[in-house]
């Protein structure tokens, strides 16, 4: 069972930057497909962007397209906008070919979320 713990979330200006790191517990995490996911107060969880196991091919949801940067490693958000703010999840997955959408089926591991806040 692997385990993540997101990091870096906090309070930032409109314009503002943040970048997420999500560790994991086990040492072969950097095998897995990750993920990042996430829920504004009232909606549903949404996808913000996912990267193949090995780095080479990134997936972003339009609305972030542009202005966040996801890596194996962390998730780098510039120009942020209040609408961005929620909870965010990042999340692994075993696919070993391609890389995981936007459906959260796809993801067998998830953290507990760190908040991200911008104000306007």
């Amino acid at each position: 069972q692997v385990q993540l713990v997101e990091s870096g979330g906090g309070l930032v200006q409109a314009g503002g930057s943040l970048r997420l790191s999500c560790a994991a517990s086990e040492r072969t995490f950097s095998r897995y497909a990750m993920g990042w996911f996430r829920q504004a107060p009232g909606k549903e969880r949404e996808f913000v962007a996912s990267i193949s196991w090995d780095g080479g091919i990134a997936y972003y949801a339009d609305s972030v397209k542009g202005r966040f940067t996801i890596t194996s490693d962390y998730l780098q958000m510039n120009s942020l906008k209040p609408e961005d703010t929620a909870v965010y999840y990042c999340a692994a997955s075993r696919l070993r070919l391609g890389v995981p959408g936007p459906s959260s089926g796809e993801y067998a591991y998830w953290g507990q979320g760190t908040q991200v806040t911008v104000s306007s």
